[in-house]
């Protein structure tokens, strides 16, 4: 995350729907009209809703209320009046299935009444509770195909939004989705319960420190960036590569890339800043609150920042965003990749996920404020991350798995596949002196002075910024910068809530028998002193405020005993290990089988992602590249006959005919060695993608590197394939 767009998430907040759209402070004047008038916020409800209700609907909100059924119907009316004012006609349950995508099935609001006559209607059931095919969706073995009762039930805490296309508006209510058995098939359901689940934990923390009054429940919160390349359609559609997997399988690189660093933050192209423009416009409509845009480092990358708001809540957003920005580009004449690489050799896409934990009154609980070595709570919550990265670091890295992030991680500005935590010279300083039992001093951060009168004196951090690190302290929240662009946030929140509930109810048990029952105010401190001590002296390992890419530092991580999963068939087997299990267990989020769920998904997903890509470069290598080869190698043969019989020494010519002949030949041999390796497959699908990983890949590499090394010899008018250099620079 940038600088600009670190001022933009330093928000002390718990939810910003709930104040933004309020009214109140964060109102948008001369946007109002149009800001959030397509989402059911807080505002929509309390003008239309019946007093008592309204305050129904807050306690649900804001406080985890159940929500009663008469509450629903009258919302459930209120709530199709409003929609149909807008002009929608048919309402949808909007979920997020394991597919890494969204879903919905639209039903009609409008119904006959028996008399002829049509009407509008939404019953608090209609609004509660769907019931889509749950075998027709990925579930990882939870379900057979026979067994196909599934229920979508309504995340009240997440608003509903209107859709508009072009001859229709459709009301979509967030929800999450269980199969017939309860069990989790969605990446929501998993989210919310670990909100839950931290929330619980950080109350005990509050409630140690006497710190709780009028706070009732502790939400994580966050802000998604969202990286991505625009290119021209029309050329997006001339590579079957980029339509088949998002991803460049060939590409010569090009004189010019982004060594120059001529694009980051520069000025945003006049067509580009128009699609921009118009997909904030419809994200402000469905209350996505966008608050930064502009041109990432790669030539054709751009970036996307929400203000921060409600885990579950931006999750949604995200899928939004993400769906607004595809939709939109179209429009425009352009095509958005979301892919994590889709070109070689320049900087790919993350989706910076910058969590933190803050009360419903709105405090950030992860605020360091002034004198932060006297703040214990603070330390208290600290240490609690520091704890939960360095014993499930591994689960970390699990989470961010994927075929795509596997190209980026590590190069190029990515963080490395290492787990670890980069606090900056102010924590890292405090941590230290905790490690020794005596803490004295915060490092200040001061004033700079520039030495120009023009320009006034601006405060220093305390500490600088970390790109290589993969989860990283930013002020006021963590910055887990290894999620992938195209990835759903939702399920490394899931994974930071668990894990992060898990060490605070560690630091509880112990602070709480140390302290004894009833503590003083001396006894607190004692036992918060010797508590993060003892943690921080067997967790700070994890701490590493260096560079990530350095050999020293993967040799250093080696002899601190962190992991270092490489690729996705490394790390995902974690996902069904003891220690996974049990965390999840311990604070109800996911069973056994549901973690299983999971990783046959991912794991299957994995291989056949690879699957594509190995037959598209077959096909891409025969159908295309071959024949340019071939007829380059024709018109050079010609050449040098045509030079010999004017009885002239081809030379070089010749040399230029061998080399070619030589390249299309290995190019050839290679293409029929890759489709020969995408003819098998197992049905074990851990063993299938290891061997896709460890077989297919290393061909697939060795393919590209030669046709890259023919494109840089076949004449451009028989290349068949839009090259970088228009990719990337035409807009």
């Amino acid at each position: 995350m940038h600088d600009s767009a670190t001022r933009t998430h330093a928000v002390d907040a718990a939810s910003t729907w709930n104040r933004a759209f309020d009214g109140g402070e964060g109102t948008l004047g001369d946007v109002e009209s149009y800001y959030g008038s397509d989402a059911f916020t807080i505002a929509t409800m309390r003008q239309r809703l019946p007093k008592s209700v309204f305050k129904a609907m807050i306690q649900t909100i804001r406080a985890g209320k159940p929500l009663d059924r008469g509450v629903a119907d009258v919302v459930a009316s209120v709530m199709k009046d409003w929609a149909v004012e807008n002009g929608a006609t048919h309402y949808t349950h909007w979920f997020q299935p394991l597919t890494g995508a969204t879903a919905e099935k639209h039903d009609a609001m409008i119904n006959p009444d028996g008399e002829g006559r049509m009407v509008y209607s939404l019953s608090g059931e209609d609004l509660t509770r769907g019931e889509p095919d749950a075998s027709s969706f990925p579930s990882g073995g939870l379900r057979a195909t026979f067994e196909a009762r599934g229920y979508t039930a309504w995340d009240v805490s997440s608003p509903a939004f209107l859709r508009r296309g072009e001859n229709s508006v459709t009301l979509c209510i967030p929800t999450a989705f269980v199969s017939w058995t309860g069990e989790a098939l969605d990446k929501k359901t998993p989210l919310l319960r670990s909100m839950d689940a931290v929330s619980e934990q950080a109350m005990r923390v509050l409630r140690f420190f006497d710190a709780d009054t009028g706070v009732q429940r502790v939400l994580s919160t966050t802000g998604c960036e969202q990286e991505f390349f625009l290119v021209d359609r029309n050329l997006f559609y001339a590579r079957a590569d980029l339509v088949a997997s998002n991803r460049t399988l060939f590409g010569a690189k090009p004189p010019r890339g982004q060594q120059l660093s001529d694009h980051y933050f520069g000025t945003i192209p006049q067509r580009v800043l128009a699609m921009l423009a118009e997909v904030e416009r419809k994200l402000y409509r469905i209350g996505v609150p966008i608050k930064t845009r502009h041109n990432e480092v790669a030539p054709g990358q751009y970036e996307l920042a929400p203000v921060y708001d409600n885990a579950n809540v931006s999750a949604d957003h995200q899928m939004l965003t993400m769906e607004v920005i595809n939709e939109t580009a179209g429009k425009f004449g352009l095509q958005a990749i979301l892919h994590e690489k889709p070109f070689e050799g320049i900087n790919g896409s993350g989706k910076h996920t910058n969590w933190s934990l803050a009360s419903d009154t709105g405090v950030n609980l992860l605020d360091p404020r002034d004198d932060t070595h006297t703040n214990s709570q603070f330390l208290v919550f600290l240490t609690s991350v520091i704890r939960a990265v360095d014993v499930h670091a591994d689960l970390l890295r699990a989470c961010i798995a994927g075929a795509g992030n596997d190209h980026r991680l590590g190069a190029n500005e990515a963080p490395p596949a290492i787990i670890s935590i980069f606090l900056g010279d102010m924590l890292t300083d405090i941590i230290e002196q905790i490690a020794t039992g005596t803490t004295s001093r915060t490092i200040k951060g001061g004033q700079l002075e520039l030495g120009a009168s023009t320009i006034p004196q601006i405060p220093r951090h305390s500490g600088d910024r970390n790109r290589t690190s993969p989860f990283a302290f930013t002020g006021n929240k963590f910055e887990f910068r290894a999620v992938g662009s195209a990835q759903s946030a939702a399920w490394p929140l899931t994974v930071m809530n668990t894990i992060v509930a898990d060490s605070l109810s560690v630091l509880c048990d112990e602070l709480e028998k140390v302290a004894g029952k009833s503590p003083t105010p001396a006894k607190r401190q004692q036992a918060v002193k010797s508590v993060l001590k003892r943690h921080i002296k067997q967790h700070g390992r994890v701490c590493f405020d260096g560079d990530g890419y350095s050999d020293e530092w993967h040799a250093e991580a080696e002899r601190r005993g962190l992991p270092h999963l490489r690729d996705s068939v490394d790390a995902l087997p974690v996902i069904t290990k003891k220690p996974t299990v049990d965390v999840f267990k311990r604070h109800k989020v996911l069973t056994k089988a549901e973690l299983e769920s999971r990783y046959n998904i991912f794991v299957e997903k994995y291989a056949l992602q690879l699957r594509i890509e190995s037959e598209s470069m077959v096909l891409i290598g025969r159908q295309q590249i071959l024949p340019a080869a071939f007829e380059h190698q024709g018109r050079l043969a010609e050449a040098v006959a045509a030079t010999e019989a004017a009885d002239v020494d081809p030379g070089s010519l010749r040399d230029e005919l061998e080399d070619v002949a030589e390249l299309t030949n290995r190019f050839r041999q290679t293409l029929e060695k890759l489709d020969a390796a995408d003819n098998t497959s197992y049905d074990d699908l851990t063993k299938d993608a290891r061997y896709m990983k460890q077989t297919v890949v290393p061909v697939m590499d060795e393919l590209r590197e030669i046709g890259d090394l023919l494109e840089a010899r076949v004449a451009t008018d028989l290349w068949p394939l839009p090259n970088y250099r228009d990719l990337l620079f035409i807009k």
